[in-house]
């Protein structure tokens, strides 16, 4: 895995910046705000996505930060005519989610993923603006989604891993109902300074821990324990080398205004004394295809993060499994792109390796 690749698996497009909900872990510098993108902005992205979509039907667009809901159906849905051949995805606080929503993603067969915590106690800081718990909205939203027969993933934020708790967690989402799960260990990025330096045996048996629920009852599919057991058998089968892909995803984030930010969408809506503020281009006045070909060259910080990354490779015994740390994560915990290990490499990374490996070395 070396450089960007010129095409993207998936581009994440922001409708809005607003989001309806104050939740203490989140990153998004400007979630009060009701920055609307332009369809202008949305048929500029899908004149590059299409082509790649025609070549791949598996291509995704995935609507995102702040809550994309807060757009509503009518706007949403313009932004969403131009693209043909693509899945769209929506990643949704579920607060919004009602009868005509339910519809909605029916129509225009939309993948819902839904943003919960687990239960109502461990979803305390998951509030409104006016301080009051969302759990009873969300749950809301998630009942409408079950009343409808929508198919939905759920994507769980973990602020102090401990004993017990994965287990409590799995439970929970085995009666939510989803289909995919997948766990966030809280990450320091944006504006959110709180630190994650979890202690490393805390973390490694909370993965450890949620393996063993897993393996007792695997109706749901959990993406980093799947990831993981890819990568451990592709080791076995001495294919390991083949598992990463052959250059880093750009992972174009899309915003409001239409500039483009490659690797990370946490830095969108930041700026830097030295790296400016972290775009590279904008899609009313270069095309995104064009903008993904000089990648390595669209933002003054992709070099040194590219440097950091051949940094991680040569001495981290784990880059096979990550492909290196991620750039958001370097500048936030580092204030820099050129350091190697972070905070997140080691809790949803280094020590979920462990963990899978710790609950197959006790089987």
């Amino acid at each position: 895995m070396r450089g960007i690749s010129p095409v993207p698996g998936y581009v994440v497009m922001q409708p809005t910046t607003l989001c309806n909900l104050d939740c203490t872990y989140c990153y998004l510098p400007f979630r009060a705000r009701n920055e609307r993108m332009s369809p202008a902005v949305a048929a500029a992205v899908a004149a590059s996505v299409n082509p790649w979509a025609a070549e791949d039907r598996r291509f995704s667009v995935v609507w995102h930060a702040g809550e994309p809901l807060a757009a509503g159906p009518a706007a949403l849905a313009g932004l969403m005519a131009p693209f043909a051949g693509v899945e769209h995805h929506v990643q949704t606080n579920a607060t919004l989610i009602d009868d005509a929503w339910c519809e909605f993603f029916a129509e225009h067969d939309m993948r819902v993923s839904v943003s919960v915590d687990g239960p109502e106690a461990r979803n305390g800081q998951r509030v409104n603006r006016g301080g009051v718990a969302a759990y009873g909205a969300i749950q809301h939203g998630i009942e409408a989604l079950r009343r409808h027969g929508v198919p939905f993933s759920a994507l769980c934020v973990v602020s102090d891993p401990r004993p017990g708790l994965a287990a409590e967690l799995y439970e929970y989402f085995l009666d939510l109902g989803c289909e995919v799960l997948g766990i966030n260990i809280e990450e320091q990025e944006g504006v959110n300074a709180r630190a994650n330096a979890f202690a490393d045996e805390a973390v490694r048996s909370f993965w450890a821990e949620l393996v063993a629920a897993w393996r007792r009852d695997p109706r749901i599919h959990v993406r980093e324990i799947e990831w993981t057991l890819r990568y451990a058998g592709a080791v076995l089968d001495h294919r390991a080398d083949g598992l990463l892909p052959g250059a880093l995803d750009p992972i174009p984030t899309i915003a409001a205004d239409g500039r483009v930010f490659l690797l990370s969408p946490e830095l969108a809506g930041f700026t830097d004394p030295r790296y400016g503020d972290f775009s590279s281009g904008n899609v009313l006045a270069t095309p995104l295809a064009e903008i993904l070909a000089g990648a390595a060259s669209s933002a003054p910080w992709i070099g040194e993060y590219l440097r950091g990354v051949e940094s991680c490779r040569r001495s981290c015994p784990y880059f096979g499994f990550c492909g290196g740390a991620h750039a958001a994560n370097r500048y936030f915990e580092h204030g820099r792109f050129d350091g190697t290990e972070t905070n997140h490499c080691r809790n949803s990374k280094i020590r979920l390796l462990e963990g899978v490996l710790d609950h197959a070395g006790a089987r």
